[in-house]
Formats: C-alpha cells, structure tokens, sequence
C-alpha cells in the first residue's frame, strides 16, 4: 500500500474516532472507538493503528462537548488509545482470528478487556493523582472501568466481521 493511501486511511480512522466518542458521548464509558483503533491496528499494523489511537483521541479529549481534560489526563488517555493498536497488530499475528468461532470470540473479549485496561489503568490513576484524594478517586472510578469492560467484551466480538472484511479487502489489494 503506498504511503499516501495509508496517511490517508490512519485521517480517516482517527475521524471516526472523533466522530463516534462525539454519538457515544452521553453513554458513559460506552466506547466502540477502542475497537475502531484495535481495528486499525489489526488491518494496518502497529504505527497505524497506534497513530489512529493517539490522534483520533487527542482530538477528542481537547475538542469534546465537556471541555478539554488536564495535560496529565490527556497524555494518559492519548497513551492509553494507542496501545490499543498495539493489541490489535498482537491479535492479527497470532493468528487467532482463523480458529473456531468460539476460540475467536473468546480471543476477541480478551482483546476487549485488554484494551480497555490499557486505556483506563493509565487514565485512573493519573485522575486520581491529579485531583485527588488518590485512593478514593481511584476507587469511585472502579464502577465506570467496570461498564466500560462490559460494553468492550460485547463490542469486540459482535462488530469483528467488519475488522475482518476490512483486513481480507486491504489484503487483496495489488
């Protein structure tokens, strides 16, 4: 894949992130962009996937409906987004997604779990060195991680076909 075709790809990725944190914005912690960075990864490797991550939630985390976060909290949630490319590269060379439709949907929660763990391990605990009192704030956030690892272990594995098309359709590319 030439360059240009991939710069434009990793825009257009990081778009979508912006635009679905936007429609998912009054569901809290309901996040489809982990699988849509995870996705990138998957399809174009980890650069993409992670500069997919880190732009497509930058964007969101100073442009978004509530006001821009903390630089501390931006960095964390930046950081935290790319590594969810990286998991989506790991899953793709693996290998995983060739097995049994059980096997894939159970690596695919994982995948989900990992992500979102990834993301808010970070998050959580710069939130709660920042506005403190730590432990508390750590632990008020444990509920909103724990929806967040739900909806992810649904996302995941319901909306792979379209990450798995997508792979097949860039593979077959000349």
């Amino acid at each position: 894949m030439s360059r240009a075709r991939l710069i434009a790809r990793i825009a257009l990725f990081a778009a979508l992130v912006y635009v679905c944190s936007w429609m998912l914005a009054m569901i809290p912690n309901v996040k489809v962009t982990f699988f849509i960075i995870f996705t990138a990864g998957f399809v174009w490797g980890a650069p993409a996937g992670m500069l997919v991550g880190a732009v497509g939630t930058g964007l969101w985390s100073l442009f978004n409906p509530y006001g821009p976060v903390a630089i501390p909290i931006l960095v964390a949630q930046v950081a935290g987004s790319a590594l969810c490319g990286l998991v989506g590269t790991i899953f793709r060379s693996t290998g995983l997604y060739d097995g049994s439709t059980l096997f894939v949907r159970t690596a695919l929660i994982i995948c989900g779990l990992l992500c979102t763990l990834a993301y808010y391990l970070p998050v959580s605990a710069v939130d709660a060195w920042v506005f403190q009192p730590f432990r508390e704030r750590l632990l008020a956030g444990i509920p909103w991680v724990g929806i967040a690892l739900a909806s992810n272990a649904i996302i995941f594995p319901l909306l792979f076909g379209v990450a798995r098309l997508l792979y097949d359709r860039e593979n077959a590319r000349p």
